[in-house]
């Protein structure tokens, strides 16, 4: 088994630990306050997927940049920061650049970085941290503790139950023709479309694979034409009404699941995105044209895969 398929594995006991530590945590956005998240890559993606969470959930506006496209001269009552390596130069350049002036909170899995003296506050979830190029556990328990932090959420599982979904989704087997697929497409709404990009990422980075996503009610307004048969449509959460239809009019396989939670559902993408690689003949704990680290020509700035 490859190193990425055993970190995949973790899952469930990672986002429990999460919801723990989410409770004993003085830093995370209080309920009211306009707050904005940002990270990078795979970090970028549970931050519009918490984004939403949050304003769906009434707690306050809040806004998701990728850590280079932040607007550094709008104002926020606290700014949530997610890296995997600590060492992301556009996370921690953002950071200096707010300095004092608004509260800051980063999640991090190593405490032995930069973060740690850049934010105000920092959540170290140095157990879900990775081996692996390719990030999942920390990804998926970062966006766990953020989504602990809102409490009870009507019409959302708790990260509790979420953990017991992806029990199954660990260990269930992937459907035949998922496996076969020479494309996918994946879609979401509201919070899962964060999900949907982040699972179009890993299938990527980890197989080479030709993968797409979309908010689910654009679909039908432009995307739907790559669908074909041997070619997927993935939905994470509630399938909208008649999306199931247009699936099948143009020969498509519709992979829709809303017997567990779309967080769970991820994990079965990580999964085919390992499986896919080693079909392949790739090695997904060392994907092509990726490093952990990425040293940029200025001096001492260095980029990650956060």
């Amino acid at each position: 088994m490859s190193r990425t398929a055993t970190e995949i594995a973790t899952q469930p006991d990672c986002w429990r630990r999460a919801a723990e530590s989410a409770a004993a945590c003085s830093g995370l956005p209080e309920p009211g306050e306009r707050i904005a998240v940002t990270g990078c890559g795979t970090s970028w993606f549970m931050a519009l997927a918490y984004a939403a969470l949050r304003e769906a959930a009434g707690q306050g506006e809040t806004d998701a940049f990728a850590a280079s496209e932040f607007p550094t001269g709008r104002r926020y009552d606290r700014v949530v920061a997610i890296t995997r390596s600590g060492t992301t130069t556009e996370v921690l350049d953002l950071l200096r650049a707010v300095g004092s002036a608004v509260p800051t909170l980063a999640l991090t899995a190593d405490p032995k970085t930069p973060v740690m003296d850049a934010a105000a506050a920092v959540a170290v979830l140095d157990w879900a941290d990775e081996e692996s190029v390719v990030q999942t556990r920390f990804a998926t328990t970062a966006l766990a503790f953020l989504r602990a932090g809102l409490g009870a959420v009507p019409g959302l599982r708790s990260v509790a139950e979420a953990a017991a979904d992806a029990e199954r989704t660990v260990a269930e087997p992937l459907p035949d023709a998922v496996v076969a697929a020479e494309q996918w497409t994946f879609l979401g709404r509201g919070w899962t479309y964060g999900l949907a990009l982040e699972a179009g990422l890993k299938m990527r980075e980890a197989a080479g694979a030709w993968t797409e996503a979309y908010p689910a009610m654009e679909y039908r307004h432009g995307p739907i034409s790559i669908t074909a048969p041997g070619r997927v449509a993935w939905m994470f959460g509630e399938l909208p009404v008649g999306l199931a239809e247009d699936v099948a009019r143009v020969g498509g396989d519709l992979v829709a699941r809303t017997d567990v939670d779309p967080l769970a559902d991820l994990i079965r993408a990580q999964r085919l995105a390992v499986r896919l690689a080693e079909d392949r003949g790739q090695d997904p704990d060392r994907p092509r044209n990726l490093t952990r680290s990425v040293v940029l020509k200025q001096p001492g700035a260095v980029r990650t895969l956060d």
